[in-house]
């Protein structure tokens, strides 16, 4: 993987920080040249995120790197001048896995997601596992049943339903169903990542398959295919 000028995303299935994203994360260190990842714990505000700052420290420790969980869990943190400074000088921002809808409150329209976008946008590497996989697009799958609502919008017609190999049958046919005529939706495996180049190419990465969902049927891509048809 090059260094790309415009930013890199990779959204995850779920699953961050094992044995199947290490070969990811690694190319994704080197594109960003950072030797510091920022970890926002947000989505497990409700979930222990205290043990999300040794888990990522860990885990980036032994790529070569140091990891820096930020504090924010609500939107007073969001809404922080220095906490939005820290994110936006970062070339590397990982965002947790945990609840989609308490991640979505915190974010939008706040100064700290302004701030994310920028460092995206000017070069970074920006990650989000589970629950950020979700918000990060729209339209969002909806965690309490299997509908749709509106995400973050930083890809705009494309959902992403995470855990997608190991979820119930019956909220994924929900989301097949009722998906907008307008949107594309990938359901994405755990430990498996649709990762989105500066140059507007998507490539499924991981353990697992990215499964693309169109009127005409589905389609499965597994590490290293070029995924085609989806919002640039």
């Amino acid at each position: 993987m090059t260094k790309a000028s415009g930013g890199i995303l990779a959204l995850v299935g779920g699953g961050e920080w094992g044995k199947h994203c290490r070969d990811l994360d690694a190319e994704l260190l080197a594109a960003s040249g950072a030797d510091e990842v920022l970890v926002l714990p947000t989505a497990t505000a409700f979930e222990h995120p205290e043990r999300v700052g040794g888990r990522a420290d860990a885990y980036f420790r032994s790529l070569g790197v140091k990891a820096r969980t930020l504090d924010v869990l609500h939107r007073t943190e969001a809404e922080d001048a220095q906490v939005a400074k820290a994110v936006r000088g970062a070339r590397f921002v990982y965002l947790a896995d945990g609840s989609p809808l308490h991640l979505r409150s915190v974010l939008k329209g706040s100064v700290l997601f302004d701030a994310l976008l920028a460092a995206y946008h000017a070069g970074g590497v920006l990650v989000a596992s589970g629950a950020g996989a979700t918000v990060l697009c729209d339209p969002m799958v909806d965690p309490r049943g299997g509908a749709y609502t509106v995400g973050l919008g930083v890809v705009r017609n494309l959902a992403v339903f995470p855990y997608h190999g190991t979820a119930a049958d019956h909220l994924r046919e929900r989301s097949i169903d009722l998906l907008p005529k307008a949107a594309t939706l990938v359901g994405i495996d755990e430990a498996t990542a649709l990762v989105h180049a500066s140059d507007g190419s998507w490539t499924a990465r991981g353990a697992g398959a990215v499964t693309v969902y169109e009127a005409t049927g589905a389609a499965a891509y597994r590490d290293g295919a070029s995924v085609p048809g989806l919002p640039e």
